[in-house]
């Protein structure tokens, strides 16, 4: 294996707790009507077209008329998307500056072109980031490979020299057989600890 020289983060469920549920469970009066809508009107495929590029304008329109229903519903997605941010993960970006000292920090992260700007604007520690690649604005999405090599080729790094840090276990594999060195964060477990257990922090 080869010596570790840059660390790689996931945003959404590694470093930024987002989730529709912030905003929906202020707009419905029942949590199975909200919960009814989020499975089956702005569902996560849905959502994950517009991480694949497409514009938040297009996807809104697609789906009002599909649900015309749920128009004003529906637009609140994109609208009042700020909303559905909750706020740094704070165990895991408090990492970000130890790590920093010994490895280049990068993002890879499926998210629209277009609400990334947001979130760059509220949290602070996209500024101890070395570079990112965002799905939305290369218009393809994770675990596609193509999307590893954006990162590989833009920052001039090597897959074997990279630990990469996901909640999706696709995304991990797909890291995996392009040789990365890979934590796949799963629900209940310390990054911190993991990190330090592989002597990485």
């Amino acid at each position: 294996m080869k010596p570790l020289k840059n660390i790689i983060f996931d945003f959404g469920g590694v470093l930024i707790d987002w989730n529709p549920v912030y905003l929906y469970q202020e707009i419905f009066d029942k949590e199975e009507d909200m919960n009814y809508f989020l499975e089956h009107v702005c569902r996560y495929e849905w959502n994950v077209l517009q991480d694949a590029g497409r514009s938040l304008a297009e996807g809104t329109r697609v789906l009002q008329e599909q649900h015309p229903e749920y128009r004003e519903e529906i637009a609140m997605y994109y609208g009042r998307w700020d909303e559905m941010l909750g706020g740094t993960i704070k165990e895991n970006v408090k990492l970000i500056k130890p790590l920093k000292e010994k490895y280049n920090i990068y993002g890879l992260t499926n998210w629209s072109a277009e609400t990334i700007p947001i979130a760059m604007e509220r949290y602070d520690f996209f500024k101890d980031l070395d570079g990112m690649v965002v799905s939305g604005a290369e218009k393809i999405i994770k675990p596609d490979p193509k999307l590893y090599h954006i990162l590989l080729e833009r920052y001039e790094i090597e897959a074997g020299e990279s630990l990469f840090i996901d909640d999706n276990y696709a995304n991990i594999e797909a890291a995996q057989q392009l040789g990365f060195q890979t934590i796949h964060l799963a629900e209940g477990i310390s990054l911190e600890e993991v990190l330090k257990a592989k002597a990485i922090l």
